[in-house]
């Protein structure tokens, strides 16, 4: 199991940016916090964050083409949406652009948010006790041969 929890946080809210990170970082989760959803996929390489936060509604970019963006590059990663948006729209096109879940703001009780972060980090677990198992069998075959 991965010990670090990296979570990467996208809104253009500072004040959200801080409340989470503040939040998250007292149940123990390293927050990388960023305003600016351009920014995304250069975090997530030099972070290596496999899960990330990503507000909706943002000035420069809806977070909805952030998502799509982060999914072609790495479907492994995982998204939860954080938006103040509350329609079904929202709910469906986070979701069918393979969002994890969608979390509405303002976040007055955590726990929703916790339960859903720790399921992401546990499927990402899974997919990389997958992966190397993946690798070991790879370098048995090959070993055999």
């Amino acid at each position: 199991m991965n010990d670090k929890r990296t979570i990467l946080h996208v809104d253009d809210d500072p004040a959200i940016l801080r409340l989470v990170a503040r939040r998250l970082a007292a149940e123990g989760y390293e927050v990388i916090s960023c305003s600016d959803p351009l920014e995304v996929e250069t975090l997530l390489h030099a972070t290596n964050a496999r899960v990330c936060l990503l507000d909706i509604a943002m000035p420069q970019v809806s977070g909805l083409e952030v998502l799509k963006e982060i999914k072609r590059h790495d479907g492994g990663v995982q998204v939860i949406m954080l938006t103040g948006l509350v329609s079904m729209n929202s709910v469906l096109d986070s979701l069918c652009h393979g969002a994890e879940a969608l979390c509405f703001k303002p976040i007055e009780d955590f726990q929703p948010l916790l339960k859903i972060l720790s399921d992401a980090f546990r499927k990402t677990d899974r997919w990389r006790k997958s992966i190397e198992e993946l690798r070991m069998r790879r370098a048995e075959t090959l070993a055999l041969t």
